[in-house]
């Protein structure tokens, strides 16, 4: 036993979890713990970020990339409001991510004091708890406690705000080793099980739906057995992308707004629609009245609260998806689906993705990557066009390669998540995948990757517009562009190579794969602008409100 200060306590607790990697921003009211930081910089890594949204979106991608608890500093103030965007980010997408704030001290609570300001309360509507400390000797009982929240059962990011005195205190410290995590299966039961089984034998047009449940659970082995077991087609969510193979000839893409027509109109046909970790998103029901309509549906979800939330479900089972999907595949024999997989083999066929293939576009662009990388990247996205065509083009084979704000839609994620990423996975190659108008938003993060020399690839998909508000505009809006166009001075390639970067502009086909390749050989943070048409849009499209079967794409447009 040792007697510590708070701040040696916080670090004790941070090793204790295998944390080796923190970002962060310094300020004042953190200022003990940076100071013992400096002292353990040998043990724990710690990447000052350029902007502390930055540090979150960065403990984020790491825990995406990494399947561990992400971890990020600030300190009160400002610096801890600026974690706010990053901490919803990963509440929405269910990302373990722990973040410690300072405040200002306790005798100053209350009074409006300089960065004074309530993040414990400002925070709990977007994590799983958040934890003020007031008192030194119950400090390492929340950490412990925090890091065991942000992993059980549905993950989400929790806080610890703690004030600066406690920091300064002593208290008596003893090493513990970390909670062992377990699965929750204590709601699948027998009975439960009986009837999902029982449904599965008598639909003669199964359907799967992946959701990210699937990713967190590390479901993608039992997923792939039963969807083999039961030959059934299968389509994921964004957050589920790599649960399932992309390459698998079972798939069958996106389902949702932006989704395949394959899996939107297979998932109206389908006599039985099976949930695997999915939470129903107004993106991909579109109409809920009218999802799935000919269809029983069978959910599986870790998380209660997601049963019967958005869409009326005929059965359930509530428990890790991991240990749901393993008892099935034990109780069930291979079941043959033929006719209803060739229906959907020749569905693929009428309606494969298209784009325009004399130009350079996102869609190309995508490809171009996945040839490149032979589909082994880790690719992080921000948000908008160039997501949905990563999400479309790129064929994901397993999970956590593919990391996108998805239930938040957070535009500026995808350049700190990146960074994380690597950090997280240095053997992996990490391109992050931007639109010009995303870019904007936290490209000093570049900056960062230069500092520390993280070798990430930048490809920023420049139309000189917010192309995903402006195809909205022009599809339902009489192409009212209202603030929507960015084409002004600013040279992405010079902002890039003044902080440090290598840079690249591609503005026809030809040029980008060089540009790419050049770029996977140097192992240094590299920018590649690529400029596209303004008015390129992303099909198949689902219009707001209307039932997934009404998806449409140009050539729909055309008939019209």
């Amino acid at each position: 036993m040792s007697r510590l200060t708070g701040a040696e306590i916080v670090i004790e607790c941070l090793k204790e979890q295998g944390v080796d990697t923190v970002f962060g921003y310094p300020g004042g009211s953190i200022l003990n713990i940076y100071d013992a930081l400096y002292k353990h910089q040998d043990e724990i890594t710690h990447i000052l970020t350029s902007h502390e949204q930055g540090a979150s979106h960065a403990a984020d991608g790491y825990a995406r990339a990494t399947g561990k608890v992400g971890v990020c500093l600030a300190t009160s103030g400002p610096g801890a409001t600026n974690l706010v965007t990053g901490i919803a980010t990963a509440y929405m997408d269910s990302i373990p991510v722990v973040a410690i704030t300072c405040n200002v001290g306790t005798s100053l609570l209350g009074k409006d004091s300089f960065q004074e300001v309530d993040i414990a309360g400002v925070t709990m509507p977007i994590t799983k708890y958040s934890f003020i400390v007031k008192d030194v000797t119950r400090l390492a009982q929340v950490i412990r406690r925090a890091f065991v929240i942000a992993q059980t059962g549905r993950p989400g990011p929790v806080l610890v705000d703690i004030t600066k005195d406690v920091t300064a205190a002593e208290y008596d410290y003893e090493y513990e080793a970390p909670a062992a995590i377990e699965r929750l299966t204590d709601r699948i039961t027998d009975e439960v099980m009986d009837k999902a089984v029982e449904m599965i034998h008598k639909a003669k047009k199964p359907f799967i739906f992946v959701g990210g449940g699937a990713v967190i659970a590390n479901a993608a082995e039992e997923l792939r057995a039963f969807a083999k077991k039961i030959q059934a087609p299968v389509a994921d969510s964004l957050m589920g992308k790599g649960a399932f193979d992309g390459t698998n000839e079972l798939y069958t893409g996106m389902v949702g707004m932006h989704g395949t027509k394959t899996s939107n109109f297979g998932i109206t046909e389908c006599d039985l629609l099976i949930v695997a970790g999915a939470r129903f998103s107004d993106r991909v029901t579109g109409n809920a009245s009218k999802f799935a309509k000919n269809a029983k549906i069978l959910q599986f979800d870790v998380d209660p609260a997601e049963i019967n939330k958005n869409i009326k479900v005929d059965h359930y089972v509530v428990g890790d998806l991991k240990v749901i999907l393993r008892k099935l595949n034990t109780r069930l024999d291979p079941i043959h689906h033929d006719e209803w997989v060739a229906h959907i083999e020749r569905m693929k066929d009428m309606y494969p993705l298209r784009y325009d293939k004399t130009v350079l576009t996102g869609p190309y662009i995508i490809e171009q990557i996945y040839e490149a990388t032979k589909g082994e990247a880790l690719i992080v996205t921000e948000v908008g066009q160039h997501q949905m065509w990563a999400a479309q083009y790129y064929s994901y084979k397993n999970p956590r390669t593919l990391l996108t704000s998805g239930g938040l839609g957070t535009m500026g994620y995808g350049l700190g998540a990146a960074i994380g990423a690597k950090l997280g996975c240095k053997d992996k190659t990490v391109i992050n995948i931007a639109g010009d108008g995303c870019f904007r938003m936290n490209m000093n993060e570049i900056a960062t990757a230069t500092r520390y020399n993280i070798p990430i690839i930048q490809v920023v998909i420049n139309n000189h517009v917010l192309g995903m508000v402006r195809q909205w505009q022009t599809l339902f809006y009489g192409k009212r562009y209202s603030q929507t166009v960015l084409n002004d001075s600013v040279d992405f390639v010079k902002l890039a190579e003044a902080m440090g970067a290598k840079a690249y502009r591609v503005t026809k086909k030809e040029e980008f794969m060089p540009a790419l390749k050049e770029a996977m050989e140097l192992n240094v943070p590299v920018v590649i602008e690529c400029q596209i048409n303004c008015d390129d849009k992303v099909f198949p499209m689902v219009p707001a409100g209307a039932p997934i079967e009404d998806a449409f794409d140009d050539t729909d447009l055309k008939i019209q």
